[in-house]
């Protein structure tokens, strides 16, 4: 009979901490639902942003160092300046220079004649051509005397006192424009030769003017006046074959083999004479200077750094995921350690087409142009780059927060009927806190569950009730 009653007290006992544990699991799943944080499944816009760092460089940067021996004459910059191309930054003083370096001023002077005697033979072209169709008109002129003189009656009819006479003042005006030419004209000067045949051509004219004349008033030519018409003729013939053998030699005019190596010599000569001085090989900013004047130096010394700040780049690394969505000309913020509070603007410049690995994990090089850098900004800063790969506008958008994977697919928790039920997603462009929805069961304003639990499945409705517990 005791034992019944045993049994009997247990039942009841049992029931009773059934009860209890249940009426413990309704009030828990009770204060938890109140607890779960939701937030209505909205409509919006999304910007896409790939995130990186990278340190901040320069366009260009070169460190100059000395090319020879000997002491610094002259610093001709400070740190800060602005230079230019080939502007001058210092000097070695010349007389602790090579006797190599010194006598390349010689040789640039030599070099650079031998260039411009070469490309002189435009006007010794010019000259020759000239010679060679005065020749020929000279020659013309001779022969067709020759053959007045030996055919002609005594007493030309068709002749006029004024006409020989001018045909004399203006061959005696061309001998003295003729002769003033070749005396303005140095020794060595290339026309010099051209200037004295066109001298002997006047006198040959104002010659032949005077016998005309002669002949006019009625002094018949005598076997002397007829030789020396021979000698014309013969005079002029040599003075077109002279003529021609000039024009020959320069009609092509210098060989370009000829002037590539004069061209050489030039920049030999000049190459080596700028190894006496430091300048600058594009525009930029000095940076730092090393050395001061009266140093003693050898090539290879350091000497100067120039920078080139009108551009500033920064070099960051991008994972093989996000790769294909950055593209050049996409924009990107960037912020600072440095320079606390300040946002700058920049834009994708290059895209990096080979794949670096590092740890096993493949990363690819993009460079960001900074467009609105300021004097706060340096070479050498790190900068958090993010790069907007993407803008949509008026799309479902879900926190990420809520975004959990089961089975295999992105789900997320909504609110039905006070209950927690999951629903899968599809998702597309993210952001740090949002994603787009592009697919599966979450609707506009249905309620999703923020709130991290562990396990969603401890809420379920036995026999029509909601309950949190054992199933």
């Amino acid at each position: 009979m005791k034992r019944w009653i045993w049994i009997v007290v247990a039942v009841v006992v049992i029931g009773a901490v059934l009860v209890g544990l249940r009426v413990v699991n309704v009030r828990r799943t009770a204060q938890a639902l109140e607890n779960l944080e939701t937030v209505a499944a909205e409509r919006g816009s999304l910007t896409a942003l790939v995130g990186a760092t990278g340190t901040v460089r320069a366009n260009q940067s070169a460190l100059l160092t000395y090319a020879a021996s000997g002491t610094v004459g002259e610093v001709l910059v400070s740190v800060g300046d602005t230079v230019t191309e080939d502007e001058a930054l210092a000097t070695l003083d010349q007389s602790s220079l090579s006797a190599q370096l010194i006598l390349a001023q010689a040789d640039l002077v030599s070099a650079q004649k031998a260039l411009d005697d070469l490309l002189a033979s435009e006007v010794q072209q010019t000259q020759a051509q000239l010679a060679l169709i005065q020749a020929q008109d000279a020659l013309n002129t001779a022969v067709y005397n020759w053959r007045y003189f030996r055919v002609s009656d005594p007493s030309p009819t068709w002749y006029e006192e004024d006409s020989v006479d001018l045909q004399l003042r203006t061959a005696e005006d061309r001998l003295e424009e003729a002769q003033t030419e070749y005396d303005a004209l140095a020794d060595g000067d290339p026309g010099k030769a051209a200037a004295r045949q066109a001298v002997d051509d006047a006198q040959a004219a104002v010659d032949l003017a005077n016998w005309l004349v002669a002949w006019y008033e009625g002094e018949e030519p005598g076997e002397v006046d007829h030789a020396l018409m021979d000698a014309n003729v013969a005079i002029a013939q040599a003075n077109l074959e002279e003529a021609q053998r000039a024009w020959d030699r320069v009609a092509q005019g210098p060989h370009p083999d000829d002037i590539a190596a004069a061209e050489a010599r030039v920049a030999a000569a000049e190459a080596t004479l700028a190894m006496a001085e430091v300048s600058a090989p594009f525009g930029g900013t000095i940076t730092t200077i090393e050395g001061i004047v009266g140093d003693l130096v050898n090539p290879g010394s350091p000497a100067f750094t120039v920078t080139d700040l009108s551009h500033l780049y920064i070099d960051v690394a991008i994972s093989e995921i996000d790769i294909n969505r950055v593209q050049p000309g996409q924009d990107a913020s960037l912020s600072f350690d440095a320079i606390p509070n300040q946002t700058y603007q920049g834009t994708v410049h290059l895209v990096g087409l080979l794949g670096i690995s590092a740890q096993g994990v493949v990363n690819f090089e993009v460079t960001i142009e900074l467009l609105d850098a300021d004097e706060a900004v340096k070479p050498g800063m790190t900068a958090a780059v993010s790069i907007v790969v993407q803008q949509v506008d008026d799309v479902l958008l879900v926190p990420n927060r809520a975004v959990r994977v089961e089975d295999g697919q992105r789900v997320v928790y909504i609110m039905v009927d006070g209950v927690p039920e999951m629903v899968t997603i599809e998702l597309g462009a993210s952001s740090d806190l949002y994603s787009e929805v592009v697919g599966g069961d979450l609707q506009e304003g249905d309620l999703i569950v923020l709130s991290v639990i562990n396990d969603f499945s401890d809420f379920h409705r036995p026999s029509g009730g909601f309950m949190f517990g054992g199933r």
